[in-house]
């Protein structure tokens, strides 16, 4: 442990950041195997972030447009983050382990909500001029 209290490896410069992008895709296909819900929003996002770089006019509605779809998976694997956590302190059903999975779960819910306004905000003022 550190001083902080963090655990650490003795991995510092591009060693360490080579570590995390292998365990960062490590845990993305880890999610996509075992997560429906995550697989179903990367179908969206190979549909939608292309269909958003086509249909956004100039380079801050392209971003707008596929940012909103891509936290929506960065909202949801939060989310398995922690379900997993919780289901690792205990599978027995407890009132603050449910409302843990439910706060991440309205979480994700506003993320899809907020992708919903983005993309109509951007894109409905074209069929209303």
């Amino acid at each position: 442990m550190n001083v902080e209290g963090r655990a650490t490896d003795g991995l510092s410069g591009l060693t360490r950041l080579q570590r995390a992008t292998r365990v960062g895709f490590t845990a993305l296909a880890w999610a996509f195997r075992n997560e429906e819900a995550f697989r179903l929003e990367v179908l969206g996002a190979v549909v939608l972030v292309p269909l958003g770089l086509w249909l956004g006019h100039g380079g801050a509605e392209k971003a707008l447009l596929a940012a909103a779809v891509i936290q929506v998976m960065i909202v949801e694997l939060l989310n398995t983050g922690i379900e997993v956590v919780v289901d690792r302190i205990s599978i027995e059903r407890h009132a603050l382990s449910g409302l843990a999975k439910d706060l991440g779960s309205a979480a994700v819910m506003i993320s899809l909500l907020l992708a919903t306004v983005v993309w109509a905000a951007v894109l409905l003022p074209r069929f209303f001029s």
